[in-house]
């Protein structure tokens, strides 16, 4: 496993507490509210081989679902390394350390495909969300190297732990936690920050009903293994201003 990816949170004390994403259990998350485990989930490919670190294009938004069955993440290696020990916090106040990415750029991240202000996200019809390559701008942003949701244009700094730059988006994306095994492949552990996984399971059960037989089958935690495809293979239109 790649240590480097240790968690530094912050407690209720205000200590920083150094952990490893895997022997954290639910019970952190209660007391603080700042990181859940889930079901430790290697990541595969659609014909099911495991993908390795070295599969990984530069700047390609991939798609897969975690830690539910319908919550969509994007995997992303970035070009430049990224920060570290970056300090975030929700909109409500609460702190907390997003260590970096993983790899040996630590350049690779994940992040919850749920924008923090009103919940946009890939579906396999369309994409609003989704990260702009560096030499690219868009209306949500000057530069490039972010995440844009397109619905209503905020941006979010991916190599910072996708804190919000701009926009109405008040808070950042939640980052999915990786750990990488000894033979590069790719796991996802927990989940980092406020996610809004409550709010959107009560917001699209149309939508659940269309891609998922419902909400019931879309809110089952992803078990073993997760496929993770390119953007442009999951959704059938993105879209981006």
């Amino acid at each position: 496993m790649d240590r480097r990816n240790f968690l530094r949170v912050v407690g209720a004390t205000g200590a920083l507490v150094a952990i490893s994403p895997s022997t954290i259990s639910g019970r952190l998350y209660a007391s603080t509210g700042l990181y859940e485990s889930y079901e430790r989930v290697q990541l595969i490919d659609a014909q099911g081989s495991p993908i390795k670190l070295t599969d990984l294009k530069k700047e390609t938004n991939y798609v897969f679902n975690y830690p539910y069955v319908a919550t969509p993440t994007i995997l992303l290696d970035l070009e430049d390394t990224t920060a570290k020990d970056v300090r975030l916090k929700s909109e409500y106040g609460e702190e907390y350390i997003w260590k970096g990415g993983v790899g040996e750029g630590r350049t690779v991240v994940a992040y919850s495909a749920i924008c923090s202000h009103q919940l946009a996200h890939p579906t396999p019809d369309d994409s609003f969300l989704q990260y702009v390559q560096k030499d690219k701008k868009t209306m949500a942003c000057d530069h490039g190297g972010v995440m844009v949701c397109s619905s209503h244009l905020s941006s979010f700094e991916a190599k910072e732990g996708c804190k919000n730059i701009s926009g109405p988006a008040s808070e950042p994306l939640a980052s999915i936690v990786l750990e990488i095994a000894d033979d590069d492949t790719i796991y996802a552990v927990g989940v980092l920050g406020p996610d809004k996984f409550h709010e959107y399971f009560k917001a699209f059960k149309p939508e659940f009903k269309k891609y998922y037989e419902g909400r019931r089958k879309a809110k089952k935690k992803v078990k073993t293994s997760a496929t993770m495809v390119e953007l442009s293979q999951y959704t059938k239109e993105i879209i981006q201003y």
